[in-house]
């Protein structure tokens, strides 16, 4: 007879690792998940699993990707290199990518394009939420070195629109973000909402204001203020609830 295992206590929030070139611990690559989204999903209540972006060739077996998330309450799509033009239908330009990877590429818009589709709740951050974009059919604006005001490794504030979740999650309408991204949300995907602006108009965040299931994707990385911002942590409360309700 098959052995039935008891639910954890924790709702299980599936996390697609990034590729390290070299870890000093380690001494060799590895696949790794920042220590501070980690621990924000588990002061938040959720059990944060690591998962291998397995997609060699640059493409993924959707059965494959559906059969690997059906254990998890929710999905947390990380940041990260920038997606290469070619995933969105533009031309590469000399300097548009800081370290593009076929196998990592793959795999986040293959989960992007299975989450969108069931009704797991999915926080997105800063690469992430570009994976959601082109996922939906969106476009991304590469910021060129020259770039009046990029936002890579930049902590400004963010508007965000009333009476929407990220309001709703967050309980503010101004919170300071911690940035580190070198392209924004050119044309935005389809049914996708911007639910937040940069004060020079780059688009913080997004929406799916008609999907069912919980979520929200930010451009900036919560994570990196959470401990101390009780905004930021408060996102991932949010997330992390919404997993619970459908367990």
């Amino acid at each position: 007879m098959p052995v039935t295992r008891p639910r954890p206590a924790r709702p299980l929030i599936a996390i697609p690792a990034r590729f390290s070139v070299s870890t000093s611990a380690l001494r060799y690559s590895a696949e790794i998940v920042a220590r501070a989204l980690v621990e924000a999903v588990w002061r938040a209540g959720g059990e944060p699993v690591t998962l291998h972006p397995h997609a060699p060739d640059g493409s993924c077996d959707p059965a494959l990707v559906a059969e690997r998330l059906t254990r998890f309450d929710g999905v947390l799509l990380p940041g990260g290199d920038e997606l290469p033009p070619g995933r969105y239908g533009n031309t590469p330009t000399h300097g548009s990518t800081h370290d593009a990877d076929a196998e990592q590429d793959g795999f986040d818009l293959a989960v992007a394009h299975h989450v969108l589709r069931t009704e797991l709740p999915l926080l997105a951050i800063c690469r992430g939420l570009q994976a959601v974009n082109v996922a939906l059919g969106g476009t991304l604006q590469v910021q060129l070195a020259g770039w009046r005001r990029r936002h890579h490794n930049l902590v400004h504030q963010v508007a965000v629109q009333p009476a929407t979740l990220l309001e709703l999650s967050m309980g503010a309408q101004v919170v300071t973000a911690s940035c580190f991204h070198r392209t924004h949300v050119d044309r935005v995907g389809a049914g996708l909402k911007v639910t937040a602006r940069a004060d020079d108009g780059t688009r913080e965040a997004l929406e799916l204001p008609h999907r069912r299931a919980w979520f929200a994707g930010v451009q900036w990385h919560p994570e990196h203020t959470a401990r101390h911002d009780p905004a930021q942590q408060a996102l991932f409360e949010a997330f992390v609830r919404a997993t619970g309700a459908g367990r």
